[in-house]
């Protein structure tokens, strides 16, 4: 299947409210002028707006350090190389926020995964085929990121395993999906939620994409035994006998 027919499949099959996400990195900025419709942000802006832009507004957004866009967010997202010296200058910020001393929050950013750096990088909605994605994002509530996950399992069964770095989420899912090429779900940071308008119901997962087919499949497989989104209600105060026996009827008998 192409992108488009790949996105389509994911926003019906869990009806998401907003397109899954391209990331890709070029190696030379000049390729972005090959990218059809590409966009350029002007103002000063963080990595999760140009994520906001692409998810909701369909938008393709090129990224190079030319552009205003807020200097950790080039680091963790593979636009700028994270020094000592710029990491010990975030941790004295962030120890004055979100962290209790300037060694707790430099041990924070010596711990952030980091895309690697190219010259430029680029979202897109998925469905617009614009960009061969090297990491896919997906917004979504909890329900139908279980249910995705669940479909990964349905096909291969693995324990996953995720991260919560705090402020700086997009290192959670982006940046570690890229550096392990496993699913990396996250729990959005306030940034991600204040400046990137992520729903107070919205996690958020990195798939690499190789493993779309394969999380696809599987939901297909999970609905043909009554298990899809949105996620039916049984109630707390029910018989579960007569439901549960026509799913698992070998318990039951």
């Amino acid at each position: 299947m192409s992108w488009t027919e790949i996105s389509g499949e994911l926003i019906n099959a869990l009806r998401l409210k907003t397109d899954p996400v391209a990331f890709c990195r070029l190696e030379k900025a000049e390729d972005l002028d090959k990218i059809k419709d590409l966009q350029r942000i002007p103002y000063l802006f963080t990595f999760c707006q140009a994520v906001f832009l692409a998810r909701v507004r369909k938008m393709t957004i090129g990224m190079t350090k030319q552009d205003n866009m807020n200097i950790r967010c080039m680091r963790i997202n593979g636009i700028r190389h994270a020094s000592e010296k710029s990491m010990r200058g975030e941790a004295q910020m962030f120890s004055t926020t979100w962290f209790a001393s300037p060694e707790e929050a430099f041990q924070q950013q010596m711990e952030s995964p980091r895309v690697p750096v190219a010259e430029a990088v680029v979202l897109s909605p998925l469905g617009k085929g614009d960009i061969e994605p090297e990491v896919v994002l997906i917004f979504g509530n909890p329900a139908q990121l279980t249910m995705l996950m669940c479909g990964l399992q349905k096909e291969k069964y693995e324990r996953f395993d995720f991260h919560f770095i705090g402020e700086g989420a997009c290192a959670d899912s982006l940046a570690e999906c890229y550096k392990t090429q496993k699913p990396q779900l996250s729990i959005p940071c306030w940034g991600e939620r204040a400046i990137g308008q992520v729903a107070d119901d919205e996690i958020s997962i990195a798939l690499p994409p190789s493993e779309i087919n394969r999380a696809l499949s599987g939901l297909k497989k999970l609905e043909k035994v009554g298990f899809k989104y949105p996620i039916s209600y049984i109630g707390a105060q029910a018989d579960i006998q007569p439901i549960f026996s026509e799913i698992y009827p070998d318990a039951f008998k």
